[in-house]
């Protein structure tokens, strides 16, 4: 199967979802999904059928393709979901990236590898201020429908991540080294796994 950008999954939940806007203006941690998961099957075709179509895929942001898009009643994409409240607000870390099957990555790793590859902060990731889409996705993220954030969230097993728990105390300062050489090698395969996930979903820009 193909990789796909913009496809998700809620991360406590497993729902699917795609994701309109990445990071949003003024506040890289937050981004605007629309989840897919009891839609009107005649919006939710349309929007599986354009996610998977090469304007969906060579867009920044998917909701550069819903703005340029209508579903069969006539209605803008973007601003029928917009309307029918159907963007929520959610913060990055709670969204994980399933470009194909067996692969997931959080949205809020994604874009800080996306930002360091391009040197940049995150905060920088969301469209130019001069852009229409910058001022579309800027009221856009005053939606009152913001996605609820669990207040403990039950993590699946799906992405890689290291947690570790440094002993209190070391038998000699050669064990101590030891444990942190082999953390730093652990921490090393992590971020180059993490850096294949993030080309995948969103290739770096040659030069």
């Amino acid at each position: 199967m193909a990789e796909l950008k913009h496809v998700a999954r809620v991360k406590a939940t497993n729902k699917k979802c795609l994701v309109a806007y990445r990071t949003l203006p003024g506040d890289a941690h937050y981004c605007l999904i629309v989840p897919t998961e009891n839609m009107p099957d005649i919006y939710h075709d349309s929007l599986i059928n354009l996610v998977e179509s090469g304007s969906g895929q060579d867009s920044y942001e998917f909701a550069d393709a819903l703005d340029r898009n209508q579903f069969p009643d006539g209605s803008n994409m973007l601003r029928w979901l917009h309307g029918n409240k159907r963007l929520i607000k959610a913060p990055t870390s709670d969204i994980e990236m399933t470009p194909t099957t067996g692969v997931a990555l959080l949205l809020s790793e994604l874009n800080q590898i996306i930002a360091e590859q391009r040197g940049v902060a995150v905060d920088d990731l969301s469209v130019k201020a001069n852009t229409p889409e910058k001022t579309e996705a800027a009221s856009l993220q005053d939606s009152p429908e913001t996605f609820p954030r669990p207040a403990d969230p039950v993590m699946t097993d799906s992405v890689a991540t290291t947690t570790t728990q440094t002993p209190t105390s070391f038998d000699s300062p050669d064990a101590e080294a030891k444990f942190y050489r082999s953390q730093a090698d652990k921490l090393s395969k992590e971020a180059a796994e993490m850096r294949r996930k993030a080309e995948a979903l969103a290739p770096t820009k040659k030069k």
